[in-house]
């Protein structure tokens, strides 16, 4: 991807992703599907095995892990993973490097930015107070099982928190492809669990190796460039 493509109108809204592009949740997700599987009987799988299937919708990931039909109900075992998620799962997560100076650099060049995640919303606002980033986001977004991201972000677009001048941020494909259901532009982050391969197949207009590569992208575009 070309990392100096130009955006021809200033968005309203940088929308950032949680899992892999904000935090690294590897160790509370990995944990907590483990605690699920054992509670339904079924043994635990390695962190390897599972880490490929963090970013998805949750229900999804499950019939993933378990080669389920996409029919197959799976609250139960989301439930259980919630079970231990909410006591302790979320407070596993690891921030990535970086990642706040980011925040504090898009919003000093007048950007406002949301986060629009899969996740439970009250799982993600813990996590981001947690690492003290809540106050960056003007929004926070979450998702029940069984709704995409491309819905999630219809929705906040119904509501007149983003438009199509908004560009979603993201470490999975299917990041960029809600981005684009919605005629919306995306960044594609290499740093969390999408691979480059994913990444670039899904075609986002940006391609950001690390989080301060936001930066670069952004900087002579931003609000507050010409003044």
């Amino acid at each position: 991807m070309d990392m100096s493509n130009s955006i021809e109108q200033t968005p309203c809204e940088l929308i950032f992703d949680l899992d892999g592009t904000l935090t690294d949740p590897a160790l509370g997700f990995v944990r907590s599907i483990n605690y699920s599987l054992l509670e339904h009987g079924m043994s635990p799988l390695e962190e390897e095995e599972l880490k490929k299937f963090i970013g998805p919708p949750l229900d999804n990931s499950f019939r993933e892990i378990l080669h389920l039909d996409q029919d197959k109900d799976v609250s139960s075992l989301v439930s259980k993973y919630r079970e231990r998620y909410s006591e302790v799962g979320f407070s596993e997560n690891i921030l990535y490097d970086g990642i706040p100076d980011v925040l504090v650099a898009l919003r000093g060049l007048g950007f406002k930015l949301g986060v629009c995640t899969s996740k439970r919303v009250d799982f993600a606002e813990r996590i981001l107070t947690l690492f003290n980033i809540r106050d960056h986001f003007n929004f926070v977004n979450g998702a029940e099982v069984g709704v995409k991201k491309s819905s999630q972000l219809k929705e906040l677009m119904d509501q007149n928190f983003i438009d199509t001048h908004s560009i979603m941020i993201g470490d999975r494909h299917v990041d960029i492809e809600a981005a684009k259901m919605n005629s919306m532009r995306s960044v594609g982050v290499l740093y969390g669990y999408g691979s480059k391969q994913e990444i670039e197949k899904a075609n986002p207009e940006w391609i950001a190796p690390k989080p301060e590569e936001l930066i670069n992208i952004f900087r002579t575009q931003s609000p507050t460039a010409s003044v």
